[in-house]
């Protein structure tokens, strides 16, 4: 069979029934045993869950999984990597810049997956699963912005109440010390 036949079609792995696929996902983060011992392991609860002969898992499958496996967890790491770097850098500051700086790399890493540069097609799943990452995701972005704008109008008032003290100890007329206050708040 040529390569290009068996694009858009969904792996053996992706086929398998969940409880099998988290047993091979685990076994492959764990790395207690080795891919052979796995993929017999593997292969054994195929055959007792009744699927047929050709579910069988091959070696090469699994090489391939597992490699898609490990990029997508070295990908992970180095954003955790790039976070904890950036988040340092710029430490809890109100104004959101880490939440945003944070939601940046997340969308980025979620269209590096979505063009899956392996030439494979997404499947539904993974579309559907994307689309909510992304309504998820802006919707920390929008809340995020509204913190932020809350922050900003807190700071406002605070300075305009301020200032609005320092005025009348200095004698400004009540319509200097209004005007004033509406300046800092951004009242026209």
């Amino acid at each position: 069979m040529s390569d290009t036949a068996t694009r858009g079609r969904r792996s053996k792995v992706d086929l398998l029934p969940d409880g099998i696929r988290k047993k091979l996902d685990t076994g492959l983060r764990d790395g207690s045993i080795t891919q052979m011992e796995l993929l017999d392991e593997i292969n054994v609860l195929i055959e007792a869950a009744g699927l047929p002969e050709e579910q069988q898992l091959s070696r090469a499958g699994l090489n391939r999984y597992a490699s898609k496996m490990e990029a997508v967890g070295k990908s992970l790491r180095e954003m955790r990597e790039i976070t904890q770097v950036w988040t340092a850098e710029l430490g809890d500051k109100p104004t959101g810049e880490v939440t945003k700086l944070i939601l940046e790399m997340a969308r980025s890493q979620l269209f590096k997956a979505l063009l899956n540069e392996d030439g494979e097609t997404a499947d539904v799943g993974m579309i559907k699963d994307a689309m909510l990452a992304v309504q998820r995701l802006e919707s920390a972005a929008m809340a995020s912005h509204k913190r932020e704008k809350e922050i900003r109008k807190v700071f406002a008032e605070e300075a305009a109440n301020a200032a609005v003290k320092v005025a009348s100890q200095a004698g400004l007329t009540a319509k200097a010390v209004e005007s004033i206050k509406r300046e800092i708040l951004g009242i026209v």
